[in-house]
């Protein structure tokens, strides 16, 4: 069977988690939660369609213990399958990608820029087109919208 799930990813890369890896730990998804990580791959299809360029996925789905082992949210749509962290560096820098995103007519529920290290993108259910920009200090993150 093939790990596919779209047209440009796998179940392998929204999936992976070295942390994961490093402990043994499955992060293999099941029920909605596969249902969800389906329909965000071709959702990120369109992404990838937009930017013409490849996608670096750095996390995609988490189950709940990997995302309490690595400081994710405990409402984190990664834990179902919604969101996906990535970069495009062939497309051009996090803002760049972050800035096409936000322009297009892309439907989502929270688009971030990762204090410009990696895009998080989630389609969570509300589809709010939330936009948001992050800073880091010291270990925190806080959040301002971008308009």
């Amino acid at each position: 069977m093939s790990d596919k799930l779209s047209k440009y990813f796998t179940l392998q890369e929204l999936t992976v988690s070295q942390y994961a890896t490093r402990k043994g730990i499955s992060n293999i998804p099941s029920g909605q939660d596969m249902t969800n990580l389906v329909m965000t791959a071709s959702r990120m299809d369109e992404v990838r369609q937009l930017l013409g360029k490849p996608i670096y996925v750095s996390s995609g789905f988490r189950n709940s213990a990997v995302n309490l082992a690595v400081g994710g949210s405990a409402t984190s749509s990664h834990t179902s399958g919604l969101a996906v962290d990535f970069t495009c560096p062939e497309y051009g820098s996090v803002k760049e990608v972050f800035d096409a995103i936000r322009k297009s007519s892309l439907r989502y529920d929270q688009l971030i820029n990762e204090g410009d290290d990696w895009i998080h993108l989630g389609f969570g259910r509300q589809q709010r087109l939330q936009q948001l920009k992050a800073t880091f200090s010291k270990g925190h993150a806080t959040y301002e919208v971008v308009k």
